[in-house]
């Protein structure tokens, strides 16, 4: 699903420069779940938002699904994101205005789908998170737990080949951090692919593959 070779990525800011990947080779099968792990700032939210096409390397190559995302133009590489790729990130992302259902809805909405479509979709989503009571709340009116389950559904309503998460369960408790990490292993069982990076060696565990990062090269593997 995900084949990456040599890739780097340099921040440049005036006169200090600092290389946040340095020619890294990294492959993802389909059904996998990998946990991303190392200090902060050693790459791993810098190579997910590269896999997520949520930024550019400064180079080497990047294919998913037989697309070599980079040589494409940015609408074709916006219209595979949008298809295949869900995101989970720490902070939620909900929009406080929108009901849960709305929130849900709105990837839905930018792919351009019917309202009838949108609704089954929406419904069969949160039935399946144990949301859909829920529907006509906002997100204030939940728990974190409840919070990051809406995020969760919102990433899967599009049906994505690949789920990526950024530290999904920093800011919940250890209960609802678990109770998330449960949901992923539901998911990976039932075929989706997940890339997630974490800081927590306890949420590690729940994957099938640990990689670790550190100064911007992958420098352990194991299963």
């Amino acid at each position: 699903m995900i084949k990456i070779s040599g890739l780097t990525k340099v921040f440049q800011a005036e006169d200090v420069q600092t290389k946040a990947l340095n020619e890294v080779n990294f492959g993802v099968q389909e059904g996998e779940f990998v946990a991303i792990m190392g200090p902060s700032g050693c790459g791993k939210s810098t190579l997910l938002n590269i896999i997520g096409m949520l930024d550019e390397p400064t180079g080497g190559r990047y294919e998913f699904l037989g697309h070599s995302i980079f040589e494409l133009p940015e609408k074709e590489r916006t219209a595979i994101r949008k298809k295949h790729i869900g995101f989970v990130f720490q902070n939620f992302n909900l929009i406080d205005e929108l009901t849960i259902f709305e929130n849900v809805e709105l990837p839905l909405i930018y792919l351009g789908l019917p309202t009838p479509e949108r609704r089954i979709r929406v419904t069969e989503v949160l039935e399946k998170l144990e949301m859909v009571h829920r529907k006509k709340n906002f997100p204030m009116q939940l728990s974190g737990g409840q919070q990051q389950r809406v995020a969760v559904a919102r990433a899967l309503v599009v049906n994505p080949s690949l789920l990526l998460a950024d530290e999904p369960t920093g800011n919940l408790d250890s209960l609802h951090g678990d109770d998330v990490m449960n949901l992923f292993i539901n998911l990976n069982d039932a075929g989706t692919t997940i890339v997630m990076v974490t800081h927590s060696a306890r949420d590690a565990e729940y994957s099938t593959r640990i990689v670790n990062l550190f100064d911007g090269q992958i420098v352990s593997e194991r299963y």
